[in-house]
């Protein structure tokens, strides 16, 4: 494989671009995971150095059937959050920062406590002791314009980390229903378009957050108290059009809303 820097050298350059997503994992020998992760944490790691912002978290993409389905590929995987891409509900993102820009409904997990290898939860039910609080969330992801139409590469997708462009956090509740069966609206401009449930996200929102944990363990990793996590869409994805406001409404949790602008 070529090295990880000059990969995430030309990930950078193409995103400056504004250039199509196509996939380029087998031109630069990217040949597993375990490499695309390498890729990814450099760009995340050049992100985070050119802008000052620092992670606080990760999203986790591809844990719904209909979202593995849309992009072809069977399993989760995920991507990093920089503190300069974190929104409060009502806030309002311009089309014009993203080559296209998609629309996901997700549940967020913030972790209470580390969870450390060696008091890893091994079930999602165990993972509640770790939980600090929950919120409805929409993760803003930049595809780049990528055609879908015969199933997109995930090694790819991994080292891009995970296309995420920024998220939108609901009010955090502290006290809160098991979130593993939740009914899930999606209203556009105030009409509903859609609906979902909690449980899409492999079952139950703490199975992502059990998973995540598991595989930064594999990769020398921590996650820490504080960490944000989106567990996974739950409606399919919208592309968004300029003077859309969409909100997703989380049975017992609240809303959360962005507004596009040109």
């Amino acid at each position: 494989m070529s090295d990880p820097t000059e990969v995430a050298g030309e990930v950078l350059r193409w995103h400056l671009e504004r250039r199509r997503f196509e996939s380029f994992a087998a031109q630069f020998g990217i040949g597993d995971v375990s490499a695309a992760y390498n890729v990814q944490d450099v760009v995340v790691r050049r992100r985070s150095e050119d802008s000052g912002a620092r992670p606080v978290g990760y999203k986790i993409g591809l844990t719904s059937p209909r979202m593995q389905q849309m992009c072809g590929v069977d399993f989760p995987l995920s991507g990093v959050v920089l503190d300069n891409l974190v929104y409060r509900s009502g806030a309002t993102v311009a089309l014009s920062h993203f080559v296209r820009l998609g629309i996901e409904f997700e549940v967020a997990v913030r972790i209470g406590r580390d969870m450390e290898p060696a008091i890893l939860p091994t079930t999602p039910t165990a993972v509640r002791e770790f939980v600090d609080a929950i919120c409805p969330a929409i993760e803003l992801i930049d595809d780049r314009d990528a055609d879908y139409t015969n199933g997109l590469d995930a090694l790819s997708l991994i080292a891009d980390n995970s296309w995420n462009a920024g998220i939108v956090l609901g009010e955090f509740q502290n006290t809160y229903p098991d979130p593993g069966d939740l009914a899930a609206d999606v209203s556009l401009n105030g009409e509903p378009i859609d609906h979902g449930n909690s449980r899409e996200a492999l079952g139950h929102p703490f199975v992502p957050v059990l998973w995540l944990a598991k595989h930064l363990v594999s990769r020398g990793k921590t996650l820490h108290r504080g960490d944000v996590i989106l567990t996974g869409s739950i409606v399919r994805t919208r592309f968004a059009k300029a003077g859309e406001r969409y909100r997703l409404s989380l049975e017992g949790l609240g809303g959360v809303e962005v507004a596009i602008t040109p």
